[in-house]
């Protein structure tokens, strides 16, 4: 008998150990910090920045430093018990069918007991977001404000910089434009940034200078907008690219925050 008991307790240690293990490898909410993005966290957990969304409750990609966000774990989820059903798990947490699957990117009715669902949380006041209203259809939302020309107007310098090149290019092309927006030292809309001519009459962007701006924004290239227009941006804050041929010493000279494809991006000095 007693060596079932030495057995025993170090398997009941083990067990216990993992269990704390387990529970301490993840954290329920995420605190975001200055330079974060929707999409950089989502890729920290392990899921798409859609489902980051829906498990809090976001209409928009707009975040702030210091805002609290869930994040898949033990504090947010529920196992499935025998009887229940998407239904009743969402009447119980108070929110919809819908929102339940949106936030585990699940398609199915059907459910079975032992499997884990993360519970979302209920969707953010509409009187609480801090993003400029649409005003007439002119303005619309996003981390800046921008007019259908301005979308349109990004979305061709994104077709002319970076067509031929992997999506995630794309969208920083578009991000860094953005970045410049908000800056502080460069014009604070869209429109100014691209067209930028410098004291010593240099364009900012080539395909202005070259006309390919002037080139219908490809498919692709709209959807890259929207998405750095809602806050996606997979350099996190940078305000320069060039293509890696390039001998522009000043250029090298910034620090990198990414090279995508054949692109790299820089911050600034």
């Amino acid at each position: 008998m007693s060596k079932v008991h030495i057995k025993v307790r170090p398997l009941i240690a083990l067990i216990i150990g993992g269990l704390f293990l387990f529970q301490a490898a993840f954290a329920a909410t995420y605190t975001v910090k200055p330079g974060d993005t929707l999409w950089g966290i989502s890729q920290k957990y392990g899921i798409t920045y859609t489902k980051l969304m829906a498990l809090n409750g976001l209409q928009t990609t707009t975040i702030y430093p210091g805002q609290v966000l869930q994040v898949p774990g033990n504090d947010n989820t529920y196992v499935v018990q025998k009887g229940d059903s998407l239904y009743l798990i969402a009447k119980k947490y108070g929110i919809t069918v819908d929102a339940l699957k949106a936030a585990n990117d699940y398609k199915s009715d059907i459910i079975y007991p032992g499997q884990v669902f993360i519970i979302p949380t209920k969707p953010v006041n509409s009187s609480s977001r801090t993003y400029n209203d649409v005003s007439r259809g002119y303005v619309q939302r996003s981390v800046v404000p921008y007019t259908p020309e301005e979308f349109d107007l990004l979305a061709r310098l994104v077709t002319a910089e970076a067509d031929g090149e992997p999506y995630q290019a794309k969208v920083a092309v578009a991000a860094v434009v953005i970045n410049r927006v908000k800056s502080g030292i460069f014009p604070n809309t869209i429109k100014d940034v691209i067209y930028q001519v410098d004291a010593w009459g240099n364009y900012q962007f080539t395909p202005v200078l070259n006309g390919w701006i002037n080139r219908p924004a490809s498919t692709d290239a709209i959807a890259a907008a929207r998405d750095a227009l809602n806050g996606i941006d997979p350099t996190n804050g940078a305000l320069y690219y060039f293509d890696q041929s390039s001998t522009n010493a000043w250029l090298w000279s910034l620090p990198i925050a990414a090279r995508i494809g054949n692109m790299v991006f820089c911050y600034g000095k």
